[in-house]
């Protein structure tokens, strides 16, 4: 039978250590968000002076350079949608004015912040990566032609589907590669790893399938079908109900390995597509430049809402906000054409504006 055993450490014993363990950040990479458009992101030269790649990143991106643009693509998804889900948090996904760390020291620990941050980074490399092969922009990939033959439902599979495997395999081998390069035995590897692999599965248990009907005057005689990522923002979605769900672990030995357990014995072991973390989060509320944390000093805030993650008391940290009065100009008085088109008036309205206090 084997043993099972813990180390209890003291949370900022445990937060030094996960820090001296880990000092290379692996989403570093997500700095190529910043590079102008100019800048090629490939070829042995380019690939080298990448500053936020780590060794084998570097070596990926000389061995397979066409995928790099795809990879920059990533990176500004990962920060756009991020910031969507999270706009109404105390944690918006600010990002730092510059450096290779976007999103700040606060990614350094294993908080559920970084949780997420991994998933969506892994999940934007997979979809960005295959909308490329869908398109025809990569000579190594292309459509998805194992998907063929007819569905229980009847309906022939056929046209061009998605080929996920190829933009899953290339996220494992460029996403993965600086938790593998430092070993599975420690617990911020393995913490990554497990959420870079949930927010594969975030898009894998959300596919869709689009159909064509062929037949005489628009009947569907014959139906054709195929598979289809689910739109970026749905998968961010998802992972977003993740982060609220997600797991508190440790790094526990069971016999001759290690593994990561809810430090909770009464919570169930999380599944592969949940997301773990291994360190409370900082309460977000104060300025800290030196961990990239703006503080939320001057956010809008719903001061209709007392107990909902955009209420004016959780964002502002307690009842310190006020309320002004703004105004704004809206579409309005709109009128639809009959082809296509929409007119509108552009009207001015007085609306209340609630934020949090300096």
């Amino acid at each position: 039978m084997p043993t099972v055993s813990t180390v209890n450490l003291t949370a900022p014993l445990l937060l030094l250590l996960l820090w001296a363990t880990h000092p290379t950040m692996a989403t570093n990479w997500l700095s190529l968000a910043r590079l102008p458009r100019s800048r090629p992101v490939s070829g042995a030269a380019p690939c080298a002076r990448l500053r936020g790649l780590t060794p084998g990143q570097v070596g990926v991106c000389r061995a397979r350079g066409e995928v790099m643009e795809s990879v920059r693509k990533a990176a500004e998804m990962v920060i756009e949608e991020c910031q969507h889900q999270f706009r109404n948090r105390r944690w918006n996904c600010s990002t730092t004015p510059r450096g290779i760390n976007v999103f700040g020291r606060v990614m350094n620990q294993g908080t559920r912040e970084a949780a997420f941050v991994h998933a969506l980074s892994s999940a934007a490399v997979a979809v960005a990566v295959t909308r490329a092969c869908t398109r025809g922009e990569l000579e190594r990939c292309g459509c998805d032609r194992k998907v063929r033959g007819v569905s229980p439902e009847g309906f022939q599979w056929s046209g061009c589907s998605d080929n996920l495997s190829y933009g899953v395999a290339f996220s494992q081998t460029f996403v993965d590669e600086p938790e593998r390069a430092k070993g599975l035995s420690a617990g911020r590897p393995l913490m990554n790893l497990h959420n870079n692999e949930a927010g594969r599965k975030a898009i894998l248990h959300n596919m869709q399938v689009e159909c064509k009907c062929h037949g005489v005057s628009g009947s569907c005689e014959l139906r054709t079908c195929w598979k289809v990522m689910p739109p970026f923002r749905r998968v961010g979605a998802v992972l977003k109900e993740r982060f609220d769900g997600a797991t508190e672990v440790r790094l526990t030995r069971i016999g001759s390995r290690t593994a990561l357990l809810p430090r909770d014995p009464q919570v169930k072991p999380p599944a592969a597509r949940d997301l773990v973390y291994l360190a409370p989060s900082p309460d977000f509320c104060h300025l800290d430049p030196d961990n990239g944390i703006p503080g939320t000093a001057g956010r809008r805030c719903n001061g209709t809402s007392r107990l909902a993650p955009d209420g004016c008391e959780l964002v502002c940290c307690g009842p310190g906000f006020r309320a002004g009065r703004a105004e704004v100009v809206q579409r309005c008085s709109c009128k639809f054409s009959w082809c296509c088109s929409v007119r509108c008036q552009q009207c001015k309205n007085t609306v209340t504006i609630h934020t949090c206090r300096v």
